[in-house]
């Protein structure tokens, strides 16, 4: 993560100096266009280009750490592993499943909603491993409904 920042930090000191050195190659040619300042304008569109990267790098490590968090929750909301805190409720409502029945019902969801992106939309689940059974059959919950 410090990577990510120091990246970001850098990226954006350079684009902000960038900025800095195509204004004043501007203002020394008395807004006309000049090598200088074709030189100044190229340098700051490749800063930018190289923040608008390092910006889209540290979104893409927070959407992962947040999924990563998410993930960590729902297992062990799931599982029953989470403890009540004193002076707090203690959670009810669905009984625990198991981590490996929350995963296959994950990896279940996951394929319906890649198809549904690719527009199959009609449910045919025969592009993926497990269209035969999405579910576990030894789970009684499934062959319930």
């Amino acid at each position: 993560m410090d990577n990510i920042v120091d990246s970001l930090g850098s990226a954006y000191q350079e684009f902000i100096a960038a900025a800095a050195s195509a204004l004043e190659a501007k203002e020394s040619s008395g807004g006309k266009k000049t090598a200088a300042t074709d030189v100044a304008l190229e340098n700051f569109k490749q800063r930018w280009e190289l923040f608008r990267v390092a910006c889209d790098q540290a979104e893409e490590f927070v959407e992962s750490v947040k999924q990563r968090i998410g993930s960590e929750c729902l297992v062990d909301e799931a599982t029953g592993s989470v403890t009540a805190k004193p002076g707090q409720p203690v959670p009810s409502g669905l009984p625990p499943i198991s981590a490996v029945r929350l995963e296959q019902m994950s990896k279940a969801v996951r394929w319906l909603v890649i198809e549904l992106q690719q527009g199959s939309g009609a449910g045919s689940s025969s592009s993926h491993p497990n269209s035969a059974a999405p579910f576990d059959a030894r789970f009684t919950e499934d062959s319930a409904q």
